[in-house]
């Protein structure tokens, strides 16, 4: 904690007695200090305080909020006269308030009400699942394949693309902004997330393209309606797969703030993924993939679990791994009938 912080910090411990003079002589004293702050010691000052806290990322934590109150994405983004000029009291106050909501260990997306995922600017509200930098990997390598002339994928136009469990509309909307003729079908079971990416859907301009419906995989309804156009050509997902047993290990930004839904995938986390494999002989075209983000210890259970089905000829027929270097994900093609 930088000196300002033990400063505040000593007031805001005084007697009991005096504890209301002591706040707002201390919310004086604050104001005082910081109004001669820049932007580079202002991200200092957060670093420290948020480092003592045990609050994780904590440089980049304050870079992103002092950086979103002065207007900027990154604080490496910022014009270089900026770093060196004093905040005004508003913009201070502000930077302090966004930071008391990472010191309950809410994530950064949610407390600047937005995130970049693959170029795209994308709304964030708790509890919808937070994109992670492995999903945009999973929508490069669906790119990459189609780029590469992936079986039938669009053949005949852009790709029928069917996404299951949206959330914020991040992997549909990344594939309609890259496949410029591609049409999306994306489902969720929760409301939250409906709305999520149908507000995105119209910031982006691609609501045109894209049929977003309220829909659980789990359920016994029929998928007809939701397909109207026949088949589609690819099945894409990164579905709750965490071990159920893992789910207590989760950071707090995690188990305090995001859906545990979009997380718990049951027992050995493969309870979404084997229902969409149950479905996808129903959804797919013939040759049509599917792409799945998945847990590292995945693979060898998918395949096992896909070997005991030969009546959905379905083939696990690629593994890839994430930046990390663990197997992530999962395409599996369509065979058969």
């Amino acid at each position: 904690m930088g000196p300002c912080g033990r400063v505040l910090w000593t007031l805001l411990s005084g007697p009991k007695g005096r504890r209301g003079d002591t706040q707002a002589r201390a919310f004086s004293l604050w104001s005082t200090l910081h109004r001669l702050l820049n932007p580079t010691e202002l991200v200092s000052h957060w670093t420290g305080v948020f480092e003592k806290r045990g609050i994780p990322e904590a440089r980049e934590s304050s870079e992103y909020i002092v950086a979103h109150v002065l207007g900027a994405k990154t604080f490496q983004s910022l014009q270089p006269v900026l770093w060196t000029q004093p905040l005004t009291p508003q913009q201070l106050q502000s930077v302090q308030e966004l930071c008391s909501y990472r010191l309950q260990r809410m994530p950064v997306q949610y407390i600047l009400g937005e995130w970049d995922f693959q170029g795209l600017s994308l709304k964030m509200t708790p509890p919808v699942f937070i994109p992670r930098p492995e999903t945009e990997e999973l929508v490069e390598w669906v790119l990459e394949e189609k780029a590469q002339g992936l079986h039938a994928m669009g053949a005949h136009g852009g790709p029928r693309i069917l996404e299951v469990g949206c959330g914020s509309g991040a992997i549909s909307l990344s594939l309609l902004t890259h496949l410029p003729e591609s049409q999306v079908i994306a489902v969720d079971k929760e409301e939250a997330a409906i709305s999520l990416t149908c507000e995105n859907a119209q910031r982006l301009q691609l609501q045109d393209r894209i049929w977003i419906v309220h829909f659980d995989v789990t359920s016994e309804r029929s998928w007809t309606h939701l397909l109207p156009g026949g088949p589609v050509d690819l099945v894409v997902s990164n579905p709750p797969y965490i071990f159920h047993q893992d789910m207590g290990q989760l950071a707090p930004e995690i188990r305090s703030y995001e859906d545990p839904v979009a997380l718990d995938g049951g027992e050995e986390g493969m309870d979404i993924i084997t229902k969409i494999l149950t479905l996808a002989p129903q959804l797919l075209k013939n040759s049509g993939s599917i792409f799945l983000e998945v847990d590292p210890r995945h693979p060898e259970l998918v395949s096992s679990w896909l070997q005991s089905r030969p009546d959905l000829y379905l083939s696990l027929v690629a593994v890839r791994k994430d930046f990390c270097g663990k197997p992530r994900f999962l395409h599996v093609q369509k065979s058969g009938p």
